[in-house]
């Protein structure tokens, strides 16, 4: 089985599932296959429930401050699985979540997922990835129409209910659009992340 848990500086990354509804053309699964201390995060068939919380019980979280659910796909497309990872990981580690996403959850799910988050993520990072529609079709390539708006409006009602939410993009973004991310950004009052691309 690929690793369900890796390190990477001073947190723990959970790795829940290798679903994704989007097929971004920067993304980092069609470059390698692992990061961080993970050699190998493709799973042969997706870890069930019950490996991930296995998994997060056996680990020697010993200096690390937090889990992050972010691998090699979409953690919202096993949304059962992260709530009960995240309300493990709080109450028998004492240590803060935080959920990378593309944004497109309440589109998997059919159904605003952001108030059952919120009961157990302390912060989210959402890949903006680009500053209009258009771009974001073409960068992202979501299974779902009108994409953008979908995961801008998980954005702000993230925000509405979990302190810590911020936006991300990579740094080769041309510079008008990392300006108009910006613009965005102060528009809906909510972070952005500007990471460098490697």
């Amino acid at each position: 089985m690929a690793d369900i848990l890796y390190t990477y500086k001073d947190s723990v990354y959970a790795n829940i599932t290798n679903k994704c509804n989007c097929s971004c053309t920067f993304c980092i699964r069609s470059l390698r296959d692992g990061v961080g201390s993970a050699d190998n995060l493709w799973h042969e068939k997706n870890p069930t429930k019950d490996e991930v919380l296995n998994a997060i019980r056996n680990y020697d979280f010993s200096g690390y401050k937090e889990l992050v659910f972010c691998g090699y796909g979409e953690p919202t497309c096993e949304l059962d699985t992260l709530l009960e990872a995240a309300e493990l990981v709080k109450k028998e580690f004492g240590l803060k979540t935080r959920l990378n996403t593309n944004g497109l959850g309440n589109e998997e799910n059919n159904r605003n997922i952001v108030p059952e988050l919120s009961k157990v993520i302390d912060s989210v990072s959402i890949s903006l990835n680009a500053p209009d529609a258009a771009k974001y079709q073409e960068v992202s390539r979501p299974k779902y129409e009108n994409g953008f708006d979908k995961m801008v409006d998980f954005a702000v009602k993230c925000k509405e209910q979990i302190k810590d939410v911020k936006w991300s993009i990579v740094d080769v973004l041309p510079e008008q659009d990392i300006e108009k991310c910006k613009e965005l950004s102060e528009k809906n009052g909510i972070q952005l992340r500007i990471r460098h691309y490697s």
